[in-house]
Order: C-alpha cells, then structure tokens, then sequence
C-alpha cells in the first residue's frame, strides 16, 4: 500500500529546510555596521592605507624589488624594511645605493623590476642616477611636479616617498602600542571585574594612577634621558599609559557577566577561574572594548606625529610629522605641509569613524535609538 503524502507537510518541511540560518552576534555587528556608509569608507581607506604601507618600498624606492646580477637572483627592496637585509654582495661592488647604472656597469646580462615611482624616502636622488633625470631640486624649487609628484623638502627628499613609507611607521606605531595598551588593559581589567573585592580595589587605584600621567609628558621625560631613543620606546610608552580606558570598560563588562547562568553553569562544571575568564566571559565581553581600541589607534598615530612635528625623539625615518616640522620651518613650502597634513588628518579621522561605527554596531542603546 502506498502512503499519500500530504502536500501542506510537504510546504512546511521545504520551507524549515530553506529558512535562512540566524546570523552569529559577530554577524549582526558586521552587517550593522556594513549600513553605515562612512564607517565602510573609512575601513576601506585604513585597509588601502595598510596596503601602502606593506607595499611601499614597491611603490616608492631606488631599489630594485627584484634583480638578475651576476647569475643570482636578489631582492634589494627588502633592506627598506630593515637595514640589515641588504645583501653583502652590494657592499662589496660599491653600489653606494645607486642601483641603476651599477648593474650595467658591473653586469651587462643584469635586469631589474623597478618601483613604480622612483624616488627614495631617505635621501636625495641625484642627478643621472635615473638614465637622463636631473637631482631632485631643492629649497623653493622642489614644487610638486610630474617626477616630484608632492614636491621635495629643502635638501631635496622626496616627499610623496616619504608620505608612502610613512604609511608604514604610522600604522606599527598605532597597531603596536595598543597591542600592548589591549594586553595590559583586557588583562587587568578582566581580573578586577571577575574576582571583585581587594583585587578589583588594588586594579582600580592602580588603573586612577595610571590616568594621572599624560603620556606625552612621560615620552618627553624618558627621550630625555635615553641617548638613543627609538620609535620602540615611543610605542611601548604610549602601550603602556594608554590601557587605562580599556581596562575600565573590560571590568564594567565582566562585573556584569560574571552572574550570568552560563558562567554559572561552566563553574558548575568545574572550569577553572583562568579558563572562564578567558574561554567564557572574554568573548561575549570584547564588542565593546573594541570601541576605545579603535580610539586608541587614532590617538597613538597623532602623539607619535605631533612628537616629531615638535623635534622629539628619534631622527631619521619616513614620518609625516618630521615633514611638517620642516613645513613649519619654511613656511613658504606649501606643499610640506598640505600633503602631510592631510595624511594625518584623514588617517585619524578614519580611525574615529571606525570607532564610532562600532559603538553604533555594537551598543544596545544606539540601535534602539535609531530605530
């Protein structure tokens, strides 16, 4: 006998097998955040702005990405990410960082593939380093032109290269020293909000200390002592006075949590303190904590430029700040100042919007307002 099958049951179990999955939290942040059309462009410009940074010796260099000399293949562009990756072999011929006529000149079955623009951000191009280019001018000579596309600075560097490389130190700065400031301040404040009583007393007066000291007046103090300040220094002090936000907020959220059945249920388990706070709570905890990180990045790229706009700390190296400490001493070199200028400007205020994108995405509050 042949069982009839009801076509009504048939429509109900299509449609169940149809139904669209629900969407993970990180999913609705993602597509509430995805509405926004100003947040999306100022991802999209931070993302361009990290493939200009890691591309940049590509973008903008003297060095070949890639040669064919003396029967090996070399890849000199890489000593623009660190020094000691040149190869020896450039030392021993004497290249004295003028590329192009000392492959032909010492290897006629040498080739090369050349950065798109070539003008390097450390020093100045001379003249027929490039087949039939002049040096880079200088002083109030080096206006923005087709082979200086934003100018020169008064000894003749070019700055369009120098602005490309600088991607590069503006984004390890931002990235690095809240890598540090999210380590210190989620730890922190993930102990105090969990454990609560003398720890969460001991953490909160460590983190009211903490906010007591401006960061840039601590970077001055300890430039002043050190010979040799690097930009390391700077991150690492800017890491380590920058947490207090996030650790606020991360002890806020786990005060909280920490009630909730679900942890309850995981202690009930067995779980261990370190693998609640880690495994459980922190995920369901970091939404928000990405607001004031987001925040943190923008503010650590204007310290570490308006340090170097003022003359302090290391010397040397592609940064936009530097650019406009030379523009405020030759006020009449425009260009040393818009084109910097506006780097600094849209890169924080692309960061801001990010913030500000996520706080929409992500607080409760903001989306009921919108509605």
């Amino acid at each position: 006998m042949t069982a009839v099958s009801d076509p009504k049951t048939n429509q109900a179990q299509t449609e169940a097998t149809q139904a669209p999955k629900s969407l993970s939290y990180w999913g609705e942040v993602w597509l509430r955040y995805r509405r926004r059309p100003i947040a999306m462009m100022a991802l999209a410009y931070v993302v361009l702005l990290a493939l200009v940074g890691l591309f940049s010796p590509m973008i903008a260099g003297t060095k070949p990405i890639v040669t064919y000399y003396k029967g090996s293949y070399y890849f000199p562009f890489m000593s623009y990410y660190y020094d000691r990756w040149e190869n020896p072999i450039f030392f021993r011929d004497k290249f004295r960082g003028e590329f192009p006529r000392n492959l032909k000149k010492n290897d006629s079955q040498s080739w090369a593939i050349w950065p798109l623009v070539f003008q390097d951000p450390n020093r100045r191009v001379r003249k027929n380093e490039w087949p039939d280019r002049e040096a880079n001018p200088t002083g109030e000579k080096g206006v923005p032109s087709k082979i200086n596309l934003f100018g020169t600075t008064p000894r003749g560097m070019d700055v369009f290269a120098q602005i490309v490389h600088g991607c590069r130190l503006a984004l390890l700065v931002g990235f690095v020293s809240m890598g540090i400031a999210s380590a210190v301040g989620i730890t922190l404040g993930a102990l105090a909000g969990y454990f609560g009583g003398w720890v969460d007393i001991l953490l909160s007066r460590l983190i009211e200390l903490v906010m007591c000291m401006p960061s840039i007046v601590l970077i001055l103090a300890v430039v002043s002592v050190l010979e040799q300040p690097t930009v390391w220094h700077i991150m690492v002090i800017i890491g380590l006075t920058g947490w207090t936000g996030i650790a606020r907020l991360t002890r806020g959220e786990f005060m909280k949590l920490r009630s909730l059945d679900y942890v309850s249920a995981a202690r009930a388990l067995g779980a261990g303190n370190m693998r609640i706070i880690f495994r459980h709570i922190l995920p369901n905890s970091l939404a928000p904590v990405l607001v004031p990180i987001t925040f943190g990045i923008a503010s650590a790229i204007l310290i570490e430029n308006a340090l170097r706009f003022l003359g302090v700390g290391p010397v040397g190296g592609a940064s936009w700040g530097s650019l406009l400490n030379e523009g405020q001493r030759n006020l009449e070199l425009w260009w040393l100042i818009l084109f910097p200028g506006a780097a600094i400007f849209f890169t924080v205020m692309a960061y801001n919007l990010i913030g500000e994108g996520l706080q929409a995405a992500t607080d409760p509050r903001l989306r009921e307002g919108a509605k």
